[in-house]
């Protein structure tokens, strides 16, 4: 069983998780300490391995567990899937470059897969963009089951190779980068569904979501993401900051986020492009689609393009927006301010706003015959739709509500230092 050490922040009568990053963030601008982005929080309990340059050396992934490794700014590094002939795996690296790093516009990390013959399985690359700020970013690798393809669909040994998209592009650094890496396996159907993606669907642009924003604040990775519903959310952010957040999105339902930034109260003047980067991850960490905001002083807004309901179907599309919405659960939202924003208009905070629609009746799953792993990764659970209303991991509300009882007035606004929280992992977490 993983632990996570945290605080609680009370205000005004009501309860909201902080990861240990936000707190860290609070205590310093109380004490009026230079504020620095927290790092990457890496999964509780992540195994730290060394990726191989060879495969005959390549340590083996098991699905359901995350793993800490490092990747050289020069050529490769392997890891080994055992897999059977049956279920779909998706291995999900998340590069997390060096506090100081410098990168290109195309540079990023690079995942792919092959079968022990050396044929591709697929292939797959996420870049800093224009901005050229380095942050936590992820790929994916698959191994698809598929009535429509011949090769790797046997069982046995398959490799996972990483390396750097643009290590020797202009204003690359040639640092070594820190990786987590997360497999999981998707079982087969009971029966044969649809073999094409759905055809129709409304892809019309939504107006963003309205009304009064509630504070929300996110964590540091993957395994802090905060959970949010349908609504309006208000969080702060640092240039250099990345933070996390998770939504529900059950099958047959359509996500909708916009993200706006702020106007800019430090009388500066310049312009980043893509300031603010909002991503968007499946429940396996596969990338979905992304917006860049550039940014000027003035508030700005941007929406991730129209995404279809989530189907099992979509994995035969062409298009990456689309086929990642394949399976429900937790899809994640990973919002990054640019370095560059405190050269013009300091060093923040900066009010960012998340206007998050989930539209659609959740619909049946399409019977699989089997486990996910982890466990109940690809379902939206009733534990799920609670935590994301009242913004706690799942399992955490018990402490969460033990706070809530202890009479606090209205009108108070008390920053609570408790001790150590137990908190148990939540079931999509690392094992």
């Amino acid at each position: 069983m993983a632990v996570r050490l945290g605080v609680v922040a009370v205000v005004l009568g009501t309860t909201a998780a902080v990861s240990p990053g936000q707190a860290a963030l609070a205590a310093a601008a109380a004490s009026g300490t230079a504020l620095t982005p927290s790092p990457y929080a890496f999964a509780d309990g992540a195994r730290s391995i060394e990726g191989a340059r060879s495969t005959a050396d390549a340590v083996l992934l098991k699905p359901g567990t995350a793993y800490k490794s490092s990747l050289p700014s020069s050529g490769k590094v392997n890891y080994r899937l055992e897999l059977d002939a049956a279920s779909n795996a998706y291995v999900s690296v998340t590069a997390v470059p060096s506090p100081g790093s410098t990168v290109s516009v195309i540079d990023g990390v690079k995942v792919s897969v092959q079968d022990a013959e050396g044929n591709s399985c697929s292939d797959d690359s996420e870049t800093f963009g224009a901005a050229r700020s380095p942050h936590p970013i992820a790929a994916w690798g698959r191994r698809e089951i598929a009535p429509n393809k011949s090769l790797c669909q046997k069982s046995g040994a398959y490799y996972v190779s990483v390396e750097r998209a643009d290590p020797e592009g202009k204003g690359s650094s040639p640092d070594t980068w820190d990786l987590e890496l997360l497999a999981t396996t998707e079982p087969r159907t009971a029966r044969t569904g649809a073999t094409t993606a759905p055809e129709v669907w409304n892809s019309a642009t939504p107006q963003p979501l309205q009304g009064d924003f509630e504070r929300r604040p996110g964590g540091a990775g993957f395994s802090e993401a905060r959970p949010l519903d349908q609504g309006v959310w208000r969080d702060d952010i640092r240039p250099g900051q990345t933070l996390f957040y998770e939504v529900p999105v059950d099958w047959g339902q359509q996500l909708a986020v916009t993200a706006d930034l702020g106007s800019s109260d430090s009388g500066g003047t310049g312009y980043t492009s893509d300031a603010l980067d909002l991503a968007l991850y499946n429940p396996a960490r596969g990338p979905v689609a992304d917006v860049g905001v550039g940014y000027d002083g003035d508030q700005k807004s941007g929406s991730l393009p129209p995404l279809p309901p989530v189907d099992h179907a979509n994995r035969y599309a062409v298009t990456q927006q689309v086929s990642a919405m394949r399976f429900a659960g937790s899809y994640y939202l990973v919002a990054h301010l640019s370095e560059s924003v405190a050269e013009s208009f300091g060093d923040g905070p900066f009010k960012m706003t998340l206007r998050v629609r989930v539209a659609g009746t959740a619909q049946a799953a399409p019977g699989y015959a089997g486990e996910s792993e982890p466990k109940g990764l690809f379902e939206v659970s009733d534990e799920d739709r609670e935590a994301a209303a009242e913004g706690v991991t799942a399992g955490d509300d018990t402490a969460m509500r033990a706070v809530a009882v202890g009479g606090i007035g209205t009108g108070s606004a008390l920053l609570v230092g408790l001790g150590v929280w137990t908190v148990v992992t939540r079931r999509r977490g690392a094992a």
